[in-house]
């Protein structure tokens, strides 16, 4: 039971950018470049530029973002991967 508690206040604590880099180790195959840091960078900085205060509750929002997330993976040829898009997106929404 406690360690449960650490866990979920571990998670809680987590900055976006780790739980984004957190997600790329985690899906890192053998076609996924070895650039997870470079990635997660690119990607932590174009979400930080294109978000704004209730993104997350706006189609124009939502979009923007996600139309970003799609030009940051395809630098990297990693934007045909709807799997590693769709988590991607959903880590972008709960952190920032």
């Amino acid at each position: 039971m406690q360690a449960e508690k650490e866990l979920a206040v571990a998670l809680q604590e987590k900055t976006p950018q780790a739980a984004l880099t957190e997600l790329f180790l985690e899906l890192k195959t053998d076609q996924t470049p070895a650039v997870v840091e470079r990635i997660v960078a690119d990607i932590d900085a174009i979400v930080r530029v294109v978000r704004f205060p209730g993104w997350q509750q706006s189609n124009q929002g939502e979009r923007e973002v996600q139309k970003n997330l799609r030009k940051a993976l395809l630098k990297y040829k990693l934007h045909k991967d709807q799997l590693l898009f769709d988590r991607a997106y959903g880590y972008i929404k709960e952190y920032y």
